[in-house]
């Protein structure tokens, strides 16, 4: 989900007398949306709470998560989680990245995904609006 859409409903909720804690890796953007408590985990975007199927590393950063509920001091308490993303420091530079001898073909791949899409939206539109038999 979004950090910043996040973000400013976990504002509201603290307006509302709801404490909340976000866990995410756009530090910049939650940082700037003001949040009550933030751990933050320098993983890539999807990956909030570590590694895949390393329950435990995420029973961690959950876990600081629910302490940092308890115990931040103030507002705009911001944790930084003490991993870092499978011992690969150049993990960010590669990130996403598109390779240019692969950019046509994922282009392709994009085009027929939206193709499918516009179709079965049809069918269902027409389905939608057909009459009742």
């Amino acid at each position: 989900m979004c950090h910043q859409t996040v973000s400013l409903v976990a504002r509201h909720l603290e307006a509302n007398g709801l404490p909340s804690v976000i866990v995410g890796s756009a530090r910049d953007v939650v940082e700037h949306c003001g949040v009550a408590r933030f751990v933050f985990t320098d993983f890539p975007l999807g990956n909030p709470c570590g590694h895949p199927w390393r329950r435990d590393m995420q029973r961690e950063v959950v876990g600081a998560a629910l302490r940092l509920l308890e115990t931040a001091s103030g507002p705009r308490t911001t944790l930084v989680a003490p991993y870092a993303w499978k011992d690969d420091p150049g993990w960010r530079e590669r990130y996403n990245r598109v390779d240019p001898a692969d950019r046509g073909r994922l282009i392709a791949l994009g085009e027929e995904r939206r193709r499918l899409r516009g179709e079965a939206k049809r069918r269902k539109m027409s389905r939608a609006f057909s009459p009742a038999r």
